[in-house]
């Protein structure tokens, strides 16, 4: 089971189908909407969750603004046809690297799988 802070850009099927499988998810759309993406971060570090995002400006946050993030990110950088083909890449990733994500951050793009330490 994972602790993870979904960011609001993550679409609902793929929540409801992380919490059918086990996984402990919070969702941005449910609590105080807007958050900038610094107060993201330290939530899932207070919290130890690994946060899922379809923003690439987490990656900018953490490696050149040295945000602590080590719970893990998961940068999703997909193309797929439907939010459920959506929530089932997602949940297929977080499955297959489930125990290599904390301390890392790991992108996930159409042509593979790229997991670096974080600092």
């Amino acid at each position: 089971m994972l602790r993870i802070l979904a960011n609001e850009n993550v679409p609902g099927p793929a929540i409801e189908a992380l919490r059918a499988a086990g996984h402990d998810v919070v969702w941005g759309v449910e609590g105080p909407r807007g958050l900038e993406d610094p107060v993201v971060l330290k939530r899932a570090q207070a919290e130890a969750r690994i946060v899922i995002t379809f923003d690439k400006d987490f990656g900018e946050l953490v490696y050149r603004g040295g945000t602590e993030a080590s719970a893990g990110v998961v940068l999703f950088r997909i193309t797929t046809r439907s939010p459920k083909e959506t929530a089932d890449r997602i949940l297929r990733e977080l499955t297959a690297h489930g125990d290599e994500l904390p301390g890392h951050f790991t992108v996930v793009g159409d042509k593979g799988v790229r997991v670096v330490k974080l600092p």
